[in-house]
C-alpha cells in the first residue's frame, strides 16, 4: 500500500465560543494554508491529499481555533480511503 496514495477526508471544529463564525474562518485559512486540495461545504470542510497531508490539514484546522480565542473546540474528523485512492471529484461525479 503506497504512502502516497490519495484519501479524501473531512474536518468539522465546533468553537465553543459565542461568536463561531470568525473562528471557523481562521481553521479554513489555516486548512487553506497547508496547500492541500479542500472544498468548504456548509457542516464540514472536504479534504484531499495523502493521508499525512489529510491529518496535517484536520490538526492545524484544530489549533487555529485555539489561536483565534477558543477556550474548547471540538473537532470531528472522518477519513474516507481505499487501496486505489479517494478523491473528492470521484465523490461527487455522479452528483454534477
Amino acid at each position: 500500500m503506497s504512502e502516497e496514495r490519495i484519501v479524501t477526508g473531512a474536518v468539522q471544529v465546533l468553537p465553543l465560543h459565542a461568536n463561531a463564525y470568525p473562528i471557523v474562518d481562521k481553521a479554513i485559512a489555516a486548512i487553506a494554508a497547508t496547500g492541500i486540495k479542500y472544498q468548504v461545504c456548509p457542516m464540514e470542510t472536504a479534504l484531499e491529499g495523502t493521508l499525512d497531508a489529510v491529518l496535517a490539514a484536520a490538526k492545524a484546522a484544530h489549533l487555529a481555533c485555539f489561536e483565534a480565542g477558543a477556550a474548547q473546540v471540538v473537532t470531528f474528523i472522518k477519513i474516507g480511503d481505499a487501496l486505489g485512492g479517494s478523491t473528492i471529484d470521484d465523490k461527487l461525479e455522479k452528483y454534477r
